[in-house]
């Protein structure tokens, strides 16, 4: 197994995850090497993994260093062992008239289910495949939370997109919550074909399909038979694709909640939707340098 890894500079390294995981869907390693440079890595084996030309020009100017290295045969036993079951609280009913919600436990086929009773909790298996996203990224935790709170205040789940769907946990959480219909969106085949797998394993009916949004218009948004005053969008996404949705929306929902963001740029985007689309800020949540919104129709 192969270790390939580039080095960039800290405030470049936004740009640079965005072009990666375009080039490599099923997700990168992150680590801090200083303050100042960030290192991410690839694994696989040789011939899977990206070519130097491809790499290069995906980084582009960004590049402090790229370095391969060999790295132990039991990798794919210690990955699984990275793959830790996620816990997400139900949220506190703070609320009149909130509905009482379960907690979630995200967790791969490898791991078992939960021995102790479990109380009133939805088990959802996430196998990651060759798809971004199985519930223990900050980013996605965070919109699981808000998720949670936002079903327990909705009076009615209703519709539910989920864009940019990885591995499809996000969509099969909302289904499993009661939204519906619910569909997710994603620009790889990979993560396509995940998605769906993984809704199948879980015994939930959503539909998932291939989609760029940079160049499609974004499903049921302009629908009649599906306001989109009553649409829900989760968008875990990074934020130039973030801000690309505040460009190219066609109506404006009635709530949406946005991942895939640093703290520092969750001002940014949250004045972005209210200026494009007249969305409001209802809850922050911040986790290390990553952040999450949900936002709601004024």
């Amino acid at each position: 197994m192969i270790r390939l890894a580039v080095r960039v500079p800290r405030e470049q390294a936004e740009m640079v995850l965005a072009e990666l995981l375009e080039l490599v869907p099923a997700g990168v390693e992150e680590r801090e090497v200083e303050p100042s440079t960030v290192e991410f890595a690839v694994y696989g084996a040789p011939g899977e993994l990206p070519a130097l030309p491809d790499l290069e020009a995906a980084v582009g100017d960004a590049l402090v260093a790229i370095s391969t290295s060999e790295i132990a045969d039991d990798w794919d036993e210690r990955w699984k062992r990275f793959h830790r079951p996620v816990f997400i609280d139900a949220p506190a009913a703070h609320v009149a008239g909130a509905k009482l919600m379960p907690a979630l436990r995200v967790r791969p086929p490898w791991e078992g289910p939960q021995s102790s009773p479990p109380g009133d909790v939805e088990e959802i298996v996430i196998d990651p495949g060759q798809a971004f996203g199985t519930g223990a990224h900050a980013s996605t935790r965070m919109c699981l939370e808000l998720l949670l709170e936002l079903a327990a205040a909705a009076p009615v789940s209703g519709p539910l997109l989920d864009i940019g769907t990885g591995s499809g946990v996000l969509a099969i959480a909302a289904a499993r919550l009661g939204f519906g219909p619910v569909l997710g969106l994603d620009h790889e085949r990979e993560s396509v074909l995940a998605a769906r797998q993984n809704a199948a394993g879980n015994g939930v009916e959503i539909e998932v399909r291939r989609f760029d949004l940079r160049a499609q218009p974004l499903p049921w948004m302009s629908e009649p038979e599906r306001p989109p005053g009553e649409i829900v969008i989760v968008a875990n996404l990074l934020r130039p694709l973030l801000l690309e949705l505040t460009r190219t929306m066609q109506a404006t929902p009635r709530h949406l909640v946005a991942g895939g963001l640093l703290i520092g740029e969750a001002d940014e985007i949250a004045q972005a939707f209210a200026k494009e689309l007249g969305l409001r800020e209802r809850e922050r949540r911040e986790s290390g340098e990553w952040a999450a919104l949900w936002l709601a129709c004024a």
